[in-house]
């Protein structure tokens, strides 16, 4: 699990290969991964819009803007969480993501926060040491 804290709100991403939808031969391989995050802090926040940036193993990157999460802006009151699940497509068979979530207060302050980079790892992923 992958974790990062900006502003007492918690992110969480815990990412998972899919072999039943990804193929070697095509290249295409795909993650699912589900994103937990819990406001910890005093202030009720809403997520406005995300913003990621996926990177393949060959150093190739795509980024990802819009509003909310799965078709959600949810808001969270102090204590709350929100999960969610959601799926990418490589065509390379590891890389990783990272991104931001732009969040605002009840009393309409925008800030960000930090999704923690997380790797996408399959079992075809080979790994070298320098």
């Amino acid at each position: 699990m992958y974790r990062a804290v900006t502003r007492q709100i918690e992110v969480t991403v815990e990412p998972n290969f899919m072999p039943d939808r990804s193929s070697e031969t095509e290249p295409l391989f795909f993650w699912s991964y589900t994103v937990v995050i819990t406001n910890a802090g005093p202030e009720t926040v809403q997520l406005r819009t995300r913003h990621w940036i996926i990177t393949d193993a060959g150093g190739r990157t795509q980024e990802v803007r819009g509003e909310g999460v799965v078709g959600e802006q949810p808001t969270l009151a102090p204590g709350e969480r929100f999960r969610y699940t959601s799926s990418v497509p490589l065509t390379t068979p590891s890389g990783f993501m990272t991104g931001r979530y732009q969040m605002v207060t009840s009393r309409g302050e925008r800030f960000e926060i930090d999704i923690p980079t997380f790797s996408l790892d399959s079992p075809q992923a080979r790994r070298t040491l320098n």
